[in-house]
């Protein structure tokens, strides 16, 4: 009995000893947050529960604007406006002899194409310059024919367009072919260029859809523009289109499924939805109590007393062991560039420990046991 208990006292301070430096997957929660309760923490802690959500989502959002700014859809007329660029043809049919356009025999002259000029007009010979911008081909040759018929009672004009810069669009990356794309009426739709340019590339990741109007920028998601018939919106003459990979990304560390980078798979995604990226927990190693979200905030985005963080570096916590801490992880938002961690057990520690105990002794008994 005597060397029984010799080894059990060494194996219990060898133990003691290794437990100092026992290796884990992920830290502890107390480890993190313990730092909260001295005199002078240099990051704030804020628990997450259904109460405060609410309120902490009208902090400062961090790492992106905080939504995608885009438009509705609006119906047009069919028919394009004419602007400064278009090329016009114009044709000129007579019935009377000795026209002043055609020559002898020919009842039809085809006039050189015209280039609208910037200030709108295009010059016809013997009538001078007739202003067709912002008119539609039908109004234009109807106004052209009309001057004509001082010098042409007989006159009819055929006319036709070619979409200039101002009546075209670029589709400038994240297609099948890049290039310009006329407009042929005033009802062409974002998706109807976007096929014609032989439709978003199949290798972009989660595509974000970006159009630049007059100075602006919109965006909205490749997924929401084709499931909501609203977001796909008529094109305007000048617009750049372009379609790139949704960069927006936060860390999983830890006792999780995954560690990784992981992008953003919609426009939002909460603690809950970040939670189902990473795999889940690790069952065997996790503390659902210890749920973390660590984030940085712009020391403008300090508000002191008011509704916001009091520091520029605040982690969130969840408890995950309770209804409360589940609703709140369904609200609670993933900013980019957050880092969840899933903290470890302690009872994982305690379980190696008691095992490493068994085997020193001789137990047949673990912690899997107890």
């Amino acid at each position: 009995m005597g060397r029984v208990r010799r080894l059990f006292v060494q194996g219990i301070c060898l133990l003691l000893l290794a437990a100092c430096s026992l290796p884990r997957g992920a830290a502890l929660q107390s480890e993190i947050l313990n730092e909260a309760a001295v005199e002078t923490p240099s990051f704030q802690v804020v628990r997450v529960t259904r109460e405060s959500v609410a309120d902490l989502a009208s902090w400062p959002v961090t790492g992106w604007s905080g939504g995608y700014n885009w438009f509705a859809a609006q119906r047009g007329a069919d028919s394009a406006l004419i602007q400064p660029g278009d090329k016009l043809e114009l044709a000129v049919w007579e019935s009377q002899e000795n026209s002043l356009l055609a020559g002898a025999g020919s009842k039809m002259t085809a006039l050189p194409t015209m280039t609208v000029s910037p200030e709108g007009t295009v010059f016809v010979p013997y009538v001078g310059e007739v202003l067709v911008r912002g008119l539609t081909q039908s109004a234009a040759r109807n106004r052209i024919q009309k001057e004509l018929k001082d010098i042409s009672a007989s006159a009819q004009v055929q006319l036709s367009v070619l979409a200039g810069r101002n009546n075209s669009v670029d589709l400038v990356g994240g297609v099948g072919t890049p290039g310009r794309y006329p407009l042929d009426g005033r009802n062409e739709s974002l998706m109807g260029v976007i096929a014609q340019a032989g439709g978003i590339a199949p290798d972009l990741r989660n595509p974000l859809v970006r159009l630049h109007r007059g100075g602006q920028g919109f965006e909205v998601l490749a997924t929401d523009l084709l499931e909501t018939p609203g977001q796909n919106v008529r094109l305007r003459g000048g617009d750049q289109i372009t379609v790139v990979e949704d960069m927006r990304s936060f860390n999983v560390l830890g006792a999780a499924g995954r560690q990784e980078r992981i992008h953003f798979e919609t426009e939002h995604m909460t603690a809950m939805d970040a939670l189902s990226a990473m795999g889940g927990l690790n069952a065997g190693r996790a503390n659902p109590r210890g749920i973390l979200i660590l984030r940085d905030y712009e020391a403008s985005d300090l508000r002191p007393g008011d509704s916001g963080p009091d520091m520029r570096q605040v982690v969130f916590t969840i408890d995950l062991t309770g209804a409360d801490g589940l609703f709140a992880a369904r609200k609670f938002r993933i900013n980019p560039g957050d880092t969840l961690l899933a903290t470890e057990s302690p009872v994982n520690g305690a379980r190696t420990i008691l095992g490493l105990l068994g085997t020193v002794i001789g137990l047949s008994s673990t912690a899997n046991d107890v």
